[in-house]
């Protein structure tokens, strides 16, 4: 408890400080109002949301097409294929984030090599920045839609078969019944996997820290890999400790929102 207490209340403290000198000042609201002027922290939230808009949506949607195949009884070794898809969430985070930098190298790349073989020219995975965030969103998204998956086949597998028997004998297409019978069953795991998904982009630092160091010109910047260049690059403790605790609020918002959310979807249930 207090190696867990103890950093916590001193970042907190920290970050209504100034370094002069080596020695730590109080300063009030300083380094907030500092963030709030800082162009590169709302590059870093800009980016964040581009995250969120495009990869998290895409990667639960991937996983739910993923979750109702791996539900379906004429599927051979399940197990085998579960294991599978799971197996990139387990892998450790530096050795998957430096192959992928491997696959992404402009020369010499394993993904560019491909692209020439049929007669296409090189891409700046890493280098550009609109493919940059491309990549960066392809990463993520390879490593978490099966764990992603795997969660909303647990889901699936609680729908009862009575249930798809009614909705059949009611005249219910595939499409009717996923709208009808699955989609409202599995929305609290749907939920669940959003948020915790929004929460883990909100966190980013491996691989982006890895692939690009938050380049080129910023534009796969986080907020916690910024607070980490902050901190450990630019000796900015204190500041770097604002940071941190802007991150620990803004998932705090989304943590109540989460709960709020999910208490509405059980009172529904509950009525109906």
């Amino acid at each position: 408890m207090v190696f867990f207490a103890y950093p916590l209340c001193a970042s907190f403290y920290q970050s209504f400080t100034t370094d002069e000198g080596g020695v730590q000042t109080w300063s009030g609201l300083v380094q907030y109002r500092r963030m709030l002027h800082d162009p590169i922290f709302w590059k870093s939230l800009w980016n964040t949301g581009l995250l969120l808009v495009f990869q998290v949506p895409l990667m639960i949607g991937l996983a739910l097409v993923l979750a109702g195949v791996l539900n379906q009884s004429w599927l051979r070794f399940k197990d085998t294929w579960r294991l599978a898809f799971f197996l990139p969430s387990i892998t450790m985070l530096v050795a998957y984030a430096v192959v992928f930098r491997v696959l992404l190298k402009t020369d010499g790349g394993m993904l560019n090599q491909i692209i020439g073989w049929f007669g296409g020219s090189p891409v700046d995975w890493l280098d550009d920045p609109v493919w940059a965030r491309v990549s960066l969103i392809g990463t993520i998204t390879w490593r978490w839609t099966g764990y992603n998956a795997v969660i909303l086949l647990a889901g699936l597998q609680a729908i009862s078969r009575e249930q798809y028997e009614a909705a059949a004998i009611d005249g219910a297409g595939p499409w009717t019944t996923f709208r009808k019978v699955v989609v409202p069953q599995l929305k609290p795991v749907i939920l669940f996997c959003s948020i915790t998904s929004t929460i883990g982009t909100l966190q980013l630092f491996d691989e982006n820290f890895i692939l690009t160091k938050g380049g080129p010109d910023n534009a796969t910047m986080t907020p916690v890999l910024y607070l980490y260049k902050v901190g450990f690059d630019q000796m900015d403790f204190s500041y770097a400790s604002a940071i941190a605790w802007a991150v620990v609020l803004i998932i705090g918002v989304l943590s109540v929102i989460q709960f709020r959310v999910f208490g509405s979807t059980e009172k529904e249930r509950g009525r109906k």
